[in-house]
């Protein structure tokens, strides 16, 4: 009996492992087109498409991306400077927002979390919402178009609220009270420390909106200094398929001198490096984070 068991657990570690494997390499395989793209020049991938080894190896794409580094460099600063800004501001307002909305001494707790959650499922549309960032509150070419609109997410709060209130006992907050300790203080010392793997999740998340945000620049920036990185690309894609499309209808070939398709991969590759250097630091937190804040008890 016990013979038979010891198979069947290694028939499923097998069978499990097999499956671990066949999914990671369906999640790799893709990203490594990418990849195999962007070193691809731009005339092979029309002809024979894209393969997981460049065929006619080429730096075209990334020549034209890079051909005013000033400006990607400034637009790289532009899209860090907001990611990390607005990540900080993030958290320290969303952690806050989910300690004081789980704290069961909180009268109107219920009420404020109702109110919260109820703009998940209902919003203003795009026009007010325009009209308020852009006529009322005034911060059209400015940076806090890109940093403000997202400070207070309705989802994060509520995943902060669960999850403070699964990995911070309620005795612990009531014995720092005992011994003189301020609600800040108990935030800032207690709450904090315990909720590192929550503040890990949420922060990549954020991080995550704030580094592929572009549709922010699209509607509130003008100054092209003010762009972020993927706006700034965006409008590289734009302006060359504009051209070619200009030089088809006059009867001019242009997709030597602008590889398009190649130019995509490669932008794709410069925008998801760095942000992607960024899972190893927090994975070890991401997971913990996830299963801590889904249930309460």
């Amino acid at each position: 009996m016990k013979i038979k068991e010891d198979r069947s657990s290694v028939w499923f570690q097998l069978i499990a492992h097999a499956v671990v494997v066949a999914g990671s390499i369906l999640c790799v395989l893709p990203f490594l087109l990418i990849v195999s793209a962007s070193f691809t020049s731009n005339a092979s991938i029309v002809r024979d498409g894209y393969s997981l080894w460049p065929k006619d190896f080429s730096w075209e794409g990334y020549r034209v991306i890079f051909q005013v580094p000033d400006e990607v460099l400034r637009a790289y600063g532009v899209t860090s400077t907001v990611t990390v800004v607005g990540t900080f501001l993030g958290l320290l307002l969303m952690t806050m927002a989910g300690y004081v909305l789980q704290r069961k001494d909180f009268k109107y707790r219920n009420f404020f979390s109702f109110f919260i959650y109820f703009t998940t499922l209902f919003g203003g549309g795009l026009v007010p919402y325009y009209m308020l960032v852009n006529n009322y509150l005034k911060f059209t070419d400015s940076y806090y178009a890109l940093i403000w609109p997202s400070l207070m997410t309705p989802f994060l709060i509520i995943l902060m609220r669960s999850f403070i209130g699964s990995a911070v006992p309620d005795e612990v907050v009531e014995s720092a009270k005992i011994d003189g300790a301020g609600d800040f203080l108990i935030y800032w010392r207690i709450v904090m420390p315990l909720a590192v793997p929550g503040l890990a999740t949420i922060g990549l998340f954020l991080a995550l909106h704030y580094w592929n945000d572009w549709f922010s620049s699209a509607l509130f920036i003008n100054d092209t200094a003010k762009y972020q990185l993927q706006f700034y690309l965006y409008n590289i894609i734009n302006t060359s398929s504009f051209l070619t499309s200009i030089g088809a209808g006059a009867g001019i070939v242009l997709s030597e001198g602008i590889p398009s398709e190649t130019m995509k991969m490669s932008m794709a590759v410069v925008v998801t490096g760095p942000i992607l250097l960024l899972y190893p630091f927090v994975q070890r937190y991401f997971v913990k984070g996830l299963t801590i804040g889904a249930v309460k008890g």
